[in-house]
């Protein structure tokens, strides 16, 4: 199990002395190290060359229809439709790249770096680079985790531990002998990574997270693979394993064949309310190709039923691997085909109408006591007002009859900066007025104090063609908007830029968030064009329901485009079709 570091004999005399038997605060940096390159959850990374930042675009959308559609017809507004939807995947990188202020500033290149060696170095080399290191940090934990983030040859990470144990007595520190274990993960040095895990085994009766994510990733493809398992009950017992731990184990067993280890690890990996990865989903499917196997088709159908029910999304990859598999299943004759979805619902590629965007009567009732009593009514550490104005409001709601159209007036006023606030919001009230419509507009107080954004007659002018409340200037609207939307019925839209994540996340349950997102998306309106004096352009509505869905002979399932970087209040716009052959 030996195996020499240029000079050094065996690993295991790199701590001949002090033998430490398990990890204490001083090591709690290394899951940090491990967070990007090994999965570790809910970690910062170590390092950066340079920040990473999106611009969560505020977006809106769609167009009032419902009951008032008639009214619109004849009417000087337009619905666009040449612009990628608010809600579609990409649409808010796009509006990103066209705002210059959005744009990623980059860091100020990184002081003191030095070239990373592509060749093993002797002693006095490495000691020569010491020297040429100015950073603050310890030069041997600083090259480590370069040569890590870098992917560096194994073999130039060997004689840095040679040079290290040489300096120490033998002794090499757990962070650097993890990252050289890193290393052999990512390269696929298998008999390496038995080695260290020798090594590690005989030495620590416990270790980091981080080391055990490592030694998982690198037995599991080894012939030693079942030992994976072992050290994954071994993390049980100090934490709940991540979900890269799980599809680790899951893939090794597919690997090696074993599929009722690797069904049990999933069942297990949902038990802990872990969303899996999409990649170890797919290798379920991969697996099952050409597989005649009632049960395993049935298991894979669940998962199906699964990204349905949380609203996940598979990559393209995992997609072309689900077309493969129908088509692989032997005597049920799918055939599959990569196609959209057009305006009106219907698949383009089958013609069969998608499930709509609208929420069943029920579902709609159930949601709105859900965001009455969990975001208007109680524990919503976002609402900014007090019990006494939101009963005001409340009362002044129910005197009213139901509105077509909430009005989001600050907010509105604010969608284009150039032009004047109480101009802009006045266009579009008197647009909508022109319609017919019974509007309302959530306003604050002070937007009825002349100034040069607010002018005393055009807001007058909006009073007489609206219904207005104006709250405390320190009130948040969205309670009132809300509440108000729903209390006037299915019917009713609202425009507002704020996409309510906040509001969203205040929800108990995953189903009721992803309700009040399908609910979001057919209710709310989004303004592409409302300069003063010209016509006012809404997004088109969406029409259908942006989930996988199945009506026995047929499968839609929406899937995430290679390269589209989509945010997660935006839908995929690209659709897998499944049918079977008659």
């Amino acid at each position: 199990m030996t195996f020499c570091l240029f000079g050094i004999q065996s690993f295991p005399k790199l701590w001949k002395s002090n033998p430490y038997l398990g990890l204490g605060p001083r090591h709690s940096y290394l899951s940090l190290f491990l967070a990007d390159s090994c999965g570790i959850r809910n970690q910062p990374r170590w390092f950066s060359l340079k920040a990473m930042s999106s611009q969560n675009t505020k977006a809106t959308n769609l167009v009032a229809k419902a009951r008032y559609l008639r009214k619109y017809k004849g009417s000087d507004n337009q619905v666009s439709s040449d612009s990628p939807h608010f809600f579609s995947a990409g649409a808010a990188k796009k509006r990103s790249q066209m705002n210059p202020q959005s744009k990623d500033h980059d860091l100020p290149p990184v002081r003191n770096t030095i070239q990373l060696p592509t060749q093993p170095l002797n002693s006095e080399e490495w000691d020569k680079l010491k020297a040429d290191f100015k950073g603050k940090t310890r030069f041997e934990s600083w090259i480590s985790s370069q040569m890590a983030h870098y992917h560096s040859p194994v073999d130039v990470a060997k004689s840095l531990l040679a040079w290290v144990a040489a300096k120490n007595n033998g002794i090499v520190d757990y962070d650097l002998l993890v990252r050289y274990l890193h290393l052999c993960v990512v390269h696929k040095q298998t008999s390496e990574v038995i080695d260290v895990y020798e090594i590690m085994k005989a030495r620590y009766k416990i270790l980091d997270s981080g080391g055990y994510t490592l030694l998982i990733r690198g037995l599991i493809q080894s012939d030693r693979w079942r030992e994976a398992f072992l050290l994954l009950e071994d993390l049980k017992k100090v934490m709940t394993p991540s979900k890269k731990n799980y599809n680790d184990c899951i893939q090794g067993a597919l690997l090696h064949q074993d599929v009722n280890t690797a069904w049990n690890l999933y069942q297990e990996l949902l038990g802990h309310d872990i969303i899996p990865m999409l990649e170890t989903l797919k290798a379920f499917f991969d697996f099952g190709k050409d597989m005649k196997d009632d049960n395993y088709s049935n298991k894979l159908l669940d998962i199906l039923l699964y990204l349905r029910n949380n609203q996940l999304y598979p990559g393209e990859s995992f997609a072309h691997s689900i077309k493969t598999w129908f088509e692989s299943v032997p005597g049920k004759q799918w055939k599959g085909q990569f196609t959209t979805i057009q305006k009106s619902g219907q698949c383009s590629g089958c013609g069969k109408t998608i499930e709509s965007i609208q929420l069943s009567p029920e579902d709609y009732e159930f949601l709105k006591g859900r965001i009455m009593r969990d975001v208007i009514d109680g524990g919503d550490q976002y609402k900014k007002t007090t019990p006494q104005e939101l009963k005001r409001f409340e009362n002044f709601v129910k005197s009213c009859p139901p509105f077509d159209i909430v009005i989001d007036g600050l907010n509105v006023a604010k969608m284009f900066p150039k032009a004047r606030e109480s101009q802009l919001l006045l266009n579009v009230v008197s647009q909508l007025a022109k319609q017919n419509l019974r509007l309302l507009v959530l306003g604050r107080k002070h937007m009825l104090r002349k100034s040069s954004q607010w002018r005393m007659d055009e807001m007058e002018e909006v009073q007489k063609q609206a219904r207005c409340f104006f709250a405390d200037n320190i009130s948040k609207d969205d309670p009132f908007l809300l509440y108000a939307t729903l209390h006037s019925g299915n019917h009713c839209k609202f425009i507002t830029n704020d996409l309510m994540r906040d509001h969203k996340a205040c929800l108990p349950d995953a189903k009721t968030q992803r309700l009040f997102f399908k609910w979001q998306q057919g209710h709310q309106l989004a303004i592409i064009n409302g300069f003063p004096g010209s016509k006012l352009t809404f997004q088109h509505i969406l029409s259908y329901d942006t989930v996988v869905q199945t009506t026995g002979d047929s499968w839609h399932i929406p899937y995430d485009e290679d390269l589209v970087e989509r945010y997660s209040y935006e839908v995929p716009t690209k659709w897998l079709c499944l049918h079977q052959k008659t």
